[in-house]
């Protein structure tokens, strides 16, 4: 089952707003839980918005403190992510050794075991040269890896290589 992002996770930043407001009803703090912070709304809702400097200095940072959310929020959703990788890349390496015989789950402990060797992290370049293989043959092997849940697909930062991720190899 892959974990996805959905929209309605994220915080908006016109919903925040909006219940930044709620400050003229009288509700100092709402957009403080929305934006996940109930201990500073609670303190909000106490003083009445730290005596209005605290709202007035959420409204000027409340985009800033939206985008922050979203990123926490991204953060924690790609270690969920991680760990249902991870736990393919475990279950693909139990059942591994008892199928090497064959061309192809040879190619793929090749391709684990430098991963491995790499902190979790595998161009196909590099997997060419773990595995001896074309590089044809050792990206349809990584895509096919992939295509079953047991790699990720990423970009190197830097450089913008493809990258393949075998989450619980990554140290």
């Amino acid at each position: 089952m892959d974990v996805v992002v959905a929209d309605e996770e994220r915080v908006s930043t016109s919903t925040a707003f909006l219940l930044w407001l709620a400050c003229a009803l009288g509700l100092f703090g709402i957009h403080r839980f929305y934006l996940g912070r109930p201990f500073t709304g609670v303190l909000y809702l106490l003083t009445f918005g730290l005596f209005g400097v605290g709202q007035l200095v959420d409204l000027i940072r409340l985009r800033h403190l939206v985008v922050g959310e979203n990123l926490k929020r991204d953060a924690l959703q790609a270690a969920a992510e991680n760990r249902l990788l991870a736990g393919r890349a475990r279950r693909l390496l139990r059942e591994a050794p008892a199928q090497s015989s064959s061309d192809e789950e040879s190619i793929r402990i090749k391709l684990l075991t430098a991963a491995s060797a790499r902190g979790g992290k595998l161009s196909v370049t590099e997997g060419v040269m773990a595995t001896g293989k074309s590089f044809a043959a050792v990206e349809a092997e990584l895509d096919a890896m992939a295509k079953s849940g047991y790699v990720g697909i990423s970009n190197d930062d830097d450089t913008g290589i493809v990258l393949y991720t075998f989450g619980e190899l990554a140290k």
